[in-house]
């Protein structure tokens, strides 16, 4: 089967969140399964991109209204991700330092939108599936199901994942020109609250919808921005698929960013090494309980209660625990967290900004992840932490409430439910005591450490849904 995944984020090559460590890991399944499996992202100004290899295998020009684009397909050149990554260069609307915020992202990820579809279409071949990921791609299932030029793609069935339905996409009816020309008799699939919703587009018109997780499809049928009603008229097509992990890249036995690797034999030794790495950098004591937070710092994620949660935790337990922050996002909650410094010195530190290996070092290193989402779709910060022996603190929702049981529960984290400073708090005061009894404690952790998130069985999941769609058009 050739399947397409169309995403604005595919790590290593663009970032923001989860989105791209999906992309990243899933085709190279899929890829490994047997299938011919090419991703498409935009070609942004990063690290990855100045340093590999592409060539030029295809070029255009994207028309968006009255608005004229040149744009060219660059493949990377060795395939060292596992699968074909192909880069939609548009030098006007991505040649630029960040990959979103700004005021003109519907137009340029619209003309990303239009610019992979006229450069597919020009293939020999059409593909069986494309999967789109988010309102960045939601239009394509509209687009080729009703847009005159694409009517080659009659037979290629659509599937849409969604990371995070708070984010929608969308724009007014002054820019309907902007979308390739399609009878005006199907505009109600590009309608939703008298504007046009790119999420919603995609809900609508792709032959499955998928979620990240099987708990986030049933919050988003209660609590989805404004899209309930459509997520509960398309249930029938809809699917929860929890992510997994790249065991290769995220492996405590063989992760080149570590000071010290370790297994679930000897995770004790391996973990504390780590540690002490982290409290020579940051000033903290590894013979203390490290509580962590890695992460967006926005609401959403909690993390607007962060600083207060942290501030209690350490006077209640005054000089016997040690918290640090690494994560970047609102700038007043940057501004209260870097202030504690100054108030809790050598218990407390943090990290503005956002490093990769030291995620790496902090999820070897810590004894306990903090995750007071209010939102998770999914969550990959606490498959990352019971992989590497961190217990993972967390609030039961979306993907969390799917991977994370309490310990009471003879489960492998701490759980709580609602998104408060106290609940963190008193999360808190039951790790210390958990940390306190060493052969609960390291029971716990294996109990993680040995629970399966590899994307082999996620590939096979999403495999499954790519064949019942295309075996219901066959029939």
């Amino acid at each position: 089967m050739e399947i397409f995944h169309i995403s604005a984020e595919c790590y290593p090559m663009a970032k923001v969140g989860g989105l791209a460590d999906v992309v990243g890991a899933l085709p190279k399944y899929q890829q490994n399964a047997g299938h011919q499996v090419r991703v498409v992202v935009p070609c942004y100004d990063t690290k990855f991109k100045s340093e590999n290899d592409f060539e030029c295998v295809h070029w255009g020009t994207v028309k968006l209204g009255s608005f004229h684009f040149p744009f060219s397909v660059l493949k990377e050149s060795t395939d060292k991700l596992g699968y074909e990554l192909y880069l939609i260069e548009i030098k006007e609307l991505f040649d630029r330092p960040n990959i979103y915020g700004y005021e003109d992202d519907i137009e340029r990820f619209l003309s990303f939108q239009i610019a992979t579809l006229d450069w597919i279409s020009a293939r020999n071949t059409i593909p069986n599936v494309i999967n789109c990921h988010d309102h960045h791609t939601g239009l394509i299932p509209f687009m080729l199901q009703f847009s005159y030029k694409y009517e080659v793609f009659s037979k290629v069935r659509t599937v849409i994942t969604i990371h995070n339905g708070l984010y929608q996409g969308w724009f007014g009816f002054d820019k309907l020109n902007y979308i390739p020309e399609f009878d005006l008799k199907h505009v109600g699939f590009l309608e939703w609250n008298n504007s046009l919703n790119s999420l919603a587009v995609g809900v609508k018109c792709a032959h499955a919808v998928t979620t990240v997780s099987p708990s986030y499809l049933d919050e988003i049928n209660v609590s989805a921005n404004g899209l309930e009603s459509l997520f509960n008229s398309v249930r029938s097509k809809s699917k929860g698929i929890l992510n997994g992990i790249d065991i290769e890249v995220w492996n405590p036995l063989k992760d080149k960013m570590l000071e010290q690797h370790y297994s679930i034999e000897d995770f004790e030794t391996g973990k504390q090494k780590n540690k002490e790495k982290l409290g020579e950098r940051f000033d903290l004591d590894p013979e203390k309980p490290l509580f962590s937070f890695i992460g967006r710092l926005f609401d959403e994620k909690g993390g607007d209660l962060l600083p207060q949660a942290s501030a209690l935790a350490l006077s209640e337990h005054f000089e016997n625990i040690n918290i640090l922050i690494l994560g970047s996002g609102n700038p007043d909650i940057e501004a209260q967290l870097t202030a504690l410094r100054n108030d809790y010195k050598g218990n407390y530190n943090v990290f503005i900004g956002y490093n990769e290996e030291l995620a790496h070092l902090i999820y070897a290193g810590s004894d306990f992840i903090l995750m007071p989402s209010r939102v998770e779709p999914c969550g990959l910060n606490q498959m990352y932490a019971l992989r590497y022996g961190t217990i993972p603190i967390v609030r039961r929702t979306g993907g969390l409430r799917d991977t994370v049981i309490d310990y009471g529960d003879d489960g492998n984290g701490i759980c709580h439910d609602q998104s408060s400073v106290g609940d963190i708090c008193h999360s808190i005061n039951r790790a210390v005591d958990l940390f306190d009894d060493k052969g609960h404690f390291n029971a716990v952790i294996r109990k993680g450490m040995a629970i399966d998130h590899s994307w082999e069985r996620v590939c096979q999941e999403y495999i499954e849904t790519y064949n019942q769609i295309i075996q219901k058009n066959e029939s």
